[in-house]
């Protein structure tokens, strides 16, 4: 009987608890014609992937007989074709926004899930949304599963809406996909129906909610064999026309071009490449007042670095905002005479090129290099007595490079060397980071074990050497779940040459706790609560740096309206190393404590609100702070919708700093200057979109930032950290910032991966130490002066095929 009893317990894990379906799939020659009519004969005679089963709300419910969902994939040596019938009895309730490639907007949707290597951690996912939108994204399992939606492949999609319901037909080329070299293919698939206006979501195979896992449970596909896959040679060139004009110059145009090449070494490994890249038309960046010690972090918009980068993203050594960035010397560290001044200054260095590398063995291994080259920068300083001009080298030609191993095992884990190299010409120092990292589960996903261990050199006038590590331990599955985990980075840690990291010197220990709900209640579509605790203290002193406890809930009612609400306290005194902005100084901090809350309502309606406020009380008289969002957006119909988003936050009587003895001569020595103020902000920021058709888009995006930082009156920064009053310290440090960023864009996809863009934008940015707290007479006079500038471009993209070109050679020769 024990024997039995052993035996039984060793299936079930070998098998993983549950059963997972299997789609066969059949070789065609026939022609299919992507039109979403399925009338192909050859659809007639494949195989049916059925009886879909509930992810979310109710897990594990089957679908019911007038929502069933019907799909059919065949192949051939160029793709993979799939068809899906999505029968709704209410076809007339059928929600379809018409939205820009990778949105959903307010739409159905389906989608198709590939794993080609059927290791259970990446797959490749294609939507087609009822309005004919089309997103592609990577997801990579984790703890929280990631969809990479800048990632972009070229594949064809037609979706139709029919007296039952809707169809979608696909043919997705196998360029888009990675797998091994295999004859016999085994792949990992899925499919996935959300119901929109009902918030109900489907999978073909079971997705059981109570695993903390998505990609590891995905079906089989079984039956391709022997394809003869073509090149993978895909060039993409592009011409740009751009007009600038501001009131300092006249108007004046420029040309640009250039091209990208990805070409598929095989079936596994890419190569992506740009030559002369152009980058005008990425998003503008929501630069803020900078008011602490810390560099202010932008997302990345240029798509080379954001695509397909899941690979270089390991141990989060690379912030790829260095490569084409600001110049690494900074205004203050640029040596000149007291008669001398910087006349212009670049706001960024040119890129020369850039390529990378990426794919994954049949064994598992994932293979990554990225490499970037840049040219010298330099700046010009004019002599104001002499009048004569001189340049000065401020960033020299550099060359960046990323290099990851990456193994996969078990279908959940990996462990991962990551290596970044910034190798800067002459007497410039050179940055290097090595890391280790790993991610370790259990055959259900039910614990992980993460950590990492990395090692930083800088080599410069004195080499510095620096270490980070840390541990984390999980439970991922199930109702009830926890992580706890510590950290510690020593003072000479630095990774800045390619990424980015703020604070050093410290040691933590870090926890969560939390509970959620895996079906509804009979109130309740979805509820989860949570327990965090953070505490990081000082690695030479041990004294406390952060002390936070955070409890927060979070509801999702029957209607899929969205609340919540939480509250921070931080029980102690606490040391600042950083906000100083002085080696070896700190300032201590208040216990303090802040509750907020958030509503979200259903953007299935067509008028939706978000509103969000906190409130934050220091343990220190008239110390306080409060931050008010709201957020209503509008959709008038299925082609336009505006969103507006407004902030205010307050801060109270903040202390932060303004000064110290290394930046201002006239200062006595080891002096540290704060300043207490009031910190005021106003955000609008105004998104819309108007679509023809799927292809066809206008998109509008405005923001107007404003904050500034009034000083009531000046302190001195004691050894101990206490602040007492300064009434010597005399100077203006009051701080206001404003800015200001239109974008009207026009974008049509007129052949797929082929694209128009045209592009109006006009910006104005405008800091100075004079504050005028009229609302209305900031906005006239950032709009109204000198600094605002014009720019107007046109772009186009052309994807070219390497086989097309190919295949019309050689029916040309025949018919010769």
């Amino acid at each position: 009987m024990k024997n039995h009893l052993l035996l039984c317990f060793l299936l079930l894990y070998a098998f993983g608890y549950s059963q997972k379906k299997v789609l066969q799939t059949k070789f065609i020659s026939e022609k299919i014609e992507i039109d979403g009519k399925l009338d192909e004969n050859t659809w007639q005679t494949a195989s049916i992937a059925n009886d879909f089963i509930m992810f979310q709300p109710d897990n594990g419910k089957p679908i019911p007989e007038n929502k069933k969902t019907e799909v059919k994939v065949l192949y051939n040596n160029d793709a993979i074709y799939v068809a899906a019938l999505l029968y709704d009895n209410e076809p007339d309730k059928i929600l379809k926004e018409i939205s820009q490639r990778d949105d959903l907007g307010t739409s159905d949707f389906f989608g198709v899930f590939i794993n080609g290597y059927n290791d259970g951690q990446q797959d490749f996912r294609f939507y087609v949304t009822a309005s004919n939108g089309q997103l592609d994204c990577v997801a990579t399992e984790g703890n929280d599963q990631d969809e990479d939606f800048s990632w972009d492949a070229v594949w064809k999609s037609k979706a139709t809406i029919t007296d039952f319901g809707w169809v979608v037909e696909m043919r997705i080329p196998y360029a888009a996909l990675r797998f091994s070299g295999e004859k016999k293919q085994t792949w990992g698939l899925n499919f996935f129906r959300e119901i929109r206006r009902d918030r109900q979501k489907y999978t073909w195979n079971f997705i059981d909610a109570k695993i903390g896992s998505f990609t590891q449970q995905a079906g089989v596909f079984e039956g391709i064999e022997n394809i003869k896959t073509p090149t993978r040679l895909f060039l993409l060139p592009y011409s740009s026309f751009y007009v600038n004009a501001n009131a300092e110059q006249k108007t004046y145009g420029t040309i640009k071009g250039g091209m990208d090449i990805k070409y598929g070494i095989n079936d596994a490994f890419t190569l992506d490449a740009i030559l002369v890249p152009d980058f005008g038309q990425t998003k503008y960046d929501n630069k803020i007042l900078n008011l602490g010690p810390f560099e202010q972090r932008f997302d990345e918009n240029r798509s080379f670095f954001t695509e397909g980068t899941d690979l270089f993203n390991k141990g989060n050594l690379l912030y790829s905002r260095r490569i084409g960035g600001r110049p690494f010397v900074k205004n203050r560290n640029i040596e000149k005479t007291t008669d001398e001044i910087i006349e212009e200054y670049p706001n960024a260095v040119s890129l020369i090129n850039a390529i990378k590398i990426s794919g994954r063995t049949k064994n598992g291994l994932g293979i990554g290099v990225l490499n970037a080259v840049t040219e010298n920068t330099s700046v010009t300083i004019r002599d104001t007595k002499t009048g004569q001009y001189r340049r000065v080298l401020i960033d020299p030609l550099t060359n960046y490079n990323v290099v990851v191993l990456d193994q996969r095992f078990l279908k959940n884990s990996s462990v991962s060397f990551v290596n970044t190299n910034v190798t800067r010409d002459g007497n410039f120092r050179d940055g290097n980071v090595s890391a280790l990292v790993w991610n370790l589960n259990t055959k259900k996903n039910t614990y992980g074990l993460s950590g990492d261990i990395k090692y930083s050199f800088i080599n410069a006038i004195e080499d510095q050497k620096g270490l980070s590590s840390q541990l984390n331990l999980s439970k991922n599955s199930g109702k009830y779940r926890f992580f706890i985990g510590g950290e510690m980075v020593t003072k000479d840690y630095n990774i800045d040459d390619l990424g980015i990291n703020n604070e050093t010197n410290y040691y933590n220990i870090k926890g969560n706790a939390n509970y959620r709900i895996l079906n509804p209640t009979k109130t309740l579509n979805g509820f989860r609560i949570n327990y965090n605790m953070y505490a990081q203290f000082h690695k030479e002193t041990g004294k406390n740096q952060v002390n936070n406890i955070n409890v927060n809930a979070h509801f999702t009612t029957k209607k899929n309206h969205n609340f919540g609400f939480g509250t921070n306290y931080s029980p102690f005194e606490s040391y600042d190393y950083y906000g100083p902005q002085t080696q070896d100084r700190f300032i201590i901090n208040p216990k303090s404590v802040n509750g907020w809350g958030y509503i979200s309502s259903n953007y299935n309606y067509k008028f939706a609100l978000d509103i969000e406020g906190v409130y934050v009380k220091n343990d220190q008289k008239d110390r306080n702070s409060y931050e008010i969002s709201l957020s209503p957006r509008f959709r008038f119909n299925d082609r336009f919708s505006l969103v507006h988003s407004f902030n205010f936050n307050r801060q109270n009587n903040d202390k932060g700093y303004v000064d110290n003895s290394e930046n201002n001569a006239d200062l006595p020595h080891n002096t540290v200057v704060f300043a207490n103020r009031n910190v005021v902000t106003y955000s609008n920021t105004l998104t819309g979109k108007y679509s023809i058709n799927s292809q066809m888009n206008f998109n509008i995006a405005l923001r107007h930032y404003w904050s500034y930082a009034e000083n009531k009156n000046f302190l001195y920064l004691e050894q101990n950290g206490r602040l007492t009053d300064y009434p010597s310290y005399t100077q203006n440090k009051n701080a206001s910032f404003n800015s200001w960023n239109f974008d009207l864009s026009y974008s049509w996809w007129f052949a797929p991966g082929s694209q128009v863009s045209v592009l109006y934008r006009n910006s104005a940015f405008n800091g100075e130490s004079e504050i005028n707290k009229n609302f209305r007479k900031n906005v006239n006079n950032l709009l109204n002066n000198d600094i605002l500038s014009h720019v107007f471009s046109v772009s186009v993209k052309y994807f070219i095929d390497f086989n097309s070109i190919k295949n019309m050679s050689l029916i040309k020769k025949n018919a010769h």
